[in-house]
């Protein structure tokens, strides 16, 4: 491989600036992840953006928080800000298991290695930095400050905090995807602007004193949250704050957020619009050089690279609403899609890439086929609020339609260093069955599911129906398990068509928030009887910005502010798990026992007769 010049990347080094002939820097980023140039990393996006923007700007990638600081003063100050991230996960997600255990590896960091960030590390890496430049701006991003913005439950000291704006004494959080709101920070600052005065910039927040009057946008109506005290002291009060706030992130015309923290008030401004297509391209046509900067080569491979390495990302954003997961609320619902230009001048980079075998690892997003899918009637989409455009049905006006993206994999497959291009990411299986999908009449989803099945998978298909419980299901904002039924039936006869023997893996969630154990206990037997042995289940993590974490903490559903019952303690927790296992000999007297004392004797017979089963691992 021909050696790139250290100037390819954006620098990590003083010795890196030096080369680029610069003296000093506008923007300095600090990242809990180590620094690979690809626009899957967020570092790199916002990196380039700023460059793009003719800004000096260098990054300081998972800085020593535990010695004399040298990391944090390498650089002196920054003549505009510095950018702060934890990385590309929340750092508690990263650290620990649902089980609050140590993780003793770490996929975004050179070698794997755990133990190069610090716990909360937003707040850590600020709280330095504010110690040393007390006057330099801190504009805080990431997965981790977006959805820490406001009151949140955080499952890993069992406390509810305040926004992350207070802990880490940050100027300004950017939320949700950055190059809209950064582009403005910057815009704002090139006027001359200083960056007090930064209060009207959609999808940002800070925090001001009580008595601080901040007149905001002429079409902005305010919306207040209870207070942070009041959260602390009525749990019903923090559930109803987050219904408030999931369904103004889930407007186009959205209210500024306002609350109360001691004596300081949090400002929450609207969000952007979602990005256009040439705004995505824009992000994604970056002259990135696609890899980890040279300084890891010594301290070995890093795991999230690897996955990502030829995969090609064609759109951001979910309108699913999982209550479990933070996609939506990161991302957005609305659908950002790249360009079919964009996407195979990616693809046709991909295939000039010296390790490249001729197989790319992914064609997606956060769900596969959600590409170009948008409402199909504008008006009627910038009056909705919903958190979901698939729950509890899939709303009439939503274009489901997915011969954009069957057409796109079609492009792709013909290209000639291409031997095959696989789906990794994971498909709404929802949307290709028609008792479920109305508004797709002409076939379209079975063309895309035949592409799929016959062009595009490793030997199997993964979908996530998390449950069979139709309760969970309602409480996880995910469609009933006869929908699976049925699309394991489509499945089954375009394999049969086409003489193929593919399995189909399904992934479950144990012990989320309406699940019990005789839920869980159902659904061991009915995934038995559809042929399945799992080897593995996902074991419910209670992460901010979540219905399903609200409910956890509170105890209350936050859109009707019922009651919800919910697995806590590790032995309820780990009894959900042990009826996913019950064709190992250890577990088979407990569940005997266990069935036996909720007088489920049928389950019992279900679960422990002797059956045909597709051995099920999740990779």
């Amino acid at each position: 491989m021909t050696q790139r010049p250290i100037t390819d990347w954006l620098p990590l080094s003083k010795d890196e600036i030096e080369k680029r002939g610069w003296d000093s820097l506008d923007v300095i980023l600090v990242s809990g992840d180590s620094y690979i140039d690809h626009p899957s990393f967020g570092t790199a996006v916002i990196g380039r953006i700023i460059e793009s923007l003719g800004l000096k700007i260098a990054i300081i990638s998972q800085p020593n928080w535990q010695d004399d600081l040298r990391d944090f003063k390498k650089f002196g100050e920054p003549k505009l800000f510095f950018g702060v991230t934890a990385g590309c996960m929340d750092s508690m997600v990263n650290h620990y298991t649902a089980g609050k255990r140590k993780r003793s590896n770490d996929a975004y960091t050179a070698g794997g290695m755990s133990s190069f960030r610090p716990d909360y590390a937003s707040v850590v890496y600020c709280n330095i930095l504010k110690s040393l430049y007390p006057q330099v701006p801190i504009v805080l991003g990431g997965i981790e400050a977006s959805l820490r913005r406001v009151t949140h439950y955080d499952y890993w000291s069992d406390s509810v905090k305040p926004s992350i704006l207070i802990d880490s004494k940050a100027d300004l959080l950017v939320y949700g995807m950055g190059e809209q709101p950064l582009k403005e920070i910057i815009r704002l600052l090139k006027k001359g602007v200083p960056f007090s005065q930064l209060k009207n910039i959609q999808q940002t927040a800070f925090v001001v004193d009580k008595n601080e009057n901040v007149p905001g946008k002429k079409d902005w109506k305010n919306v207040e949250l209870h207070s942070h005290e009041n959260c602390l002291k009525d749990k019903k009060k923090y559930a109803s704050n987050f219904k408030i706030v999931e369904v103004e992130s889930n407007k186009i015309n959205a209210n500024r957020i306002i609350q109360e923290v001691n004596d300081k008030l949090l400002f929450i401004n609207p969000p952007f619009s979602t990005m256009t297509e040439k705004e995505i391209d824009a992000s994604f046509d970056l002259p990135y050089t696609r890899l980890p900067h040279p300084r890891y080569k010594k301290r070995g491979t890093i795991p999230a690279y690897e996955m990502i390495k030829f995969s090609v990302n064609t759109h951001r954003g979910c309108f699913g609403g999982c209550s479990f997961c933070t996609i939506s609320a990161h991302q957005g619902k609305f659908i950002a899609s790249r360009s079919e230009r964009s996407i195979l001048k990616e693809v046709e980079e991909l295939t000039q890439h010296p390790e490249f075998k001729g197989y790319l690892s992914d064609i997606g997003g956060p769900s596969a086929n959600m590409y170009k899918m948008k409402g199909k009637i504008q008006e009627i989409c910038d009056k909705c609020s919903s958190p979901s455009c698939i729950h509890p049905v899939i709303c009439t006006n939503l274009d489901t339609s997915h011969d954009a993206m069957t057409l796109l994999y079609q492009k792709i497959a013909r290209f000639p260093k291409i031997k095959k291009a696989f789906i990794g990411s994971g498909i709404r299986y929802d949307l290709l069955v028609e008792e479920f999908n109305k508004n797709n009449q002409d076939g379209n989803q079975d063309r895309y599911l035949e592409q799929v099945i016959v062009h595009h998978t490793s030997g199997r298909l993964k979908v996530a129906p998390e449950h069979t419980a139709d309760n969970t299901l309602k409480v996880m904002r995910k469609p009933s398990f006869k929908y699976f039924h049925l699309f394991k039936e489509k499945y089954q006869k375009i394999n049969a068509k086409n003489k193929l023997n593919q399995p189909l893996i399904p992934y479950f969630i144990s012990s989320h928030p309406g699940c019990n154990e005789e839920d869980m206990a159902n659904l061991a037997a009915e995934t038995k009887d559809l042929g399945f042995q799992l080897e593995q289940v996902q074991d419910f993590t209670p992460t901010p910005m979540t219905v399903a974490e609200v409910i956890y903490y509170s105890g209350y559903h936050p859109y009707t502010l019922q009651k919800i019952e919910t697995t806590k303690t590790l032995d309820e927790k780990n009894a959900q798990k042990k009826y996913f296992f019950w064709y190992k000999k250890e577990n088979k007297e407990w569940i005997k026992n266990r069935l036996t004392k909720l007088n489920k004797n049928e389950l019992i017979k279900k679960l422990l007769s002797i059956c045909n089963v597709i051995i099920c691992t999740f990779i």
